[in-house]
């Protein structure tokens, strides 16, 4: 169930090479997915021309790839951010200091990798608690 001001929310499941986002709706969500952009041929590029620029392209294309799934987000009120690994957290990082994100209630979870059904069942599993817990959350959170 939603929260009385009908938020609009959204689950992304992300990695640091991609994130499937995930529309919270009582019909079939609607999945989309965005990748990172540096792939392993250019991973193999950079490691020739030396490390220290493969590490400056990373950096690079990972902050393309936050921002972009920044802009993504804008038009939500509620964004669960779920996952294996720490991107998670470098995404909220970047995103609570973006003005145009600062409406956004972000909660972090912990996840393993899964298949696209799980995804869609943890998103509509955590959206569909009562209210006074995603407030607890947001509490958690906003520190």
């Amino acid at each position: 169930m939603q929260n009385m001001k009908n938020n609009r929310c959204l689950g992304v499941w992300m990695d640091h090479h991609e994130a499937h986002l995930m529309e919270y709706s009582l019909e079939q969500p609607n999945m989309k997915t965005i990748y990172s952009g540096f792939t392993s041929e250019q991973r193999s590029e950079s490691l020739e021309k030396g490390e220290k620029l493969m590490h400056h392209k990373e950096n690079q294309m990972q902050e393309q790839f936050y921002k972009q799934l920044g802009i993504e987000m804008q038009e939500y009120d509620e964004v669960l951010l779920f996952g294996p690994t720490e991107a998670k957290v470098e995404l909220f990082n970047l995103l609570r200091e973006m003005k145009a994100c600062s409406h956004i209630h972000f909660s972090l979870r912990q996840a393993e990798r899964m298949t696209a059904n799980q995804q869609q069942a943890f998103v509509k599993d955590f959206f569909g608690k009562p209210i006074m817990h995603q407030m607890l959350d947001h509490q958690q959170h906003k520190s």
